[in-house]
């Protein structure tokens, strides 16, 4: 018999690590999720940041949140890899939401940008996908296997459930 994980959901602006076996849930909504896992370790953590400003569209980077954003990531980054050095074990992504794009210019250098460089900088590859539509997405990772997927406003137990008895 299959038991559902214990399922957390990780709050805007906050951070979950964690080497157990359980769900962990961002609803994105003009925010980004950054899902990173050392498979050498099985541990896993989900990084869930808004853009600033209330526009829901990729946020300039300034010195204020590059400064603030660097401190949480590093603190994060922490959380999951501990005090290992860096392998090649280390799986990255990144899912973000935003606003479809309007005639005003986007920011040139946005988030997602800053971390994926961030992230660079220490050799980890981060895949990115960044969805431009009005309605906020759910991520969902295990942070233990490193799995990621995004469903919709749905029920994600439900969803589960309704695989299982499929099979």
């Amino acid at each position: 018999m299959l038991i559902d994980p214990r399922e957390i959901l990780v709050a805007p602006d906050t951070y979950q690590v964690s080497p157990e076996r359980m769900l962990m849930v961002a609803e994105l909504e003009g925010a980004l999720a950054l899902c990173l896992h050392d498979e050498g370790r099985g541990v896993g953590g989900l990084l869930h940041l808004r853009f600033m400003g209330d526009t829901g569209r990729p946020s300039d980077v300034t010195d204020n949140t590059l400064s603030s954003v660097l401190v949480v990531l590093d603190r994060f980054k922490r959380g999951v890899f501990g005090s290992a050095p860096r392998r090649d074990d280390i799986q990255a992504r990144i899912i973000a939401q935003a606003l479809p794009p309007t005639d005003t210019r986007e920011p040139s250098a946005s988030l997602v940008d800053l971390i994926r460089a961030d992230l660079a900088d220490g050799k980890i590859n981060c895949g990115t996908q960044v969805m431009r539509r009005p309605e906020p997405v759910r991520v969902c990772f295990q942070p233990f296997e490193g799995r990621v997927w995004i469903s919709g406003p749905s029920d994600v137990r439900a969803v589960a459930r309704a695989q299982r008895s499929a099979v």
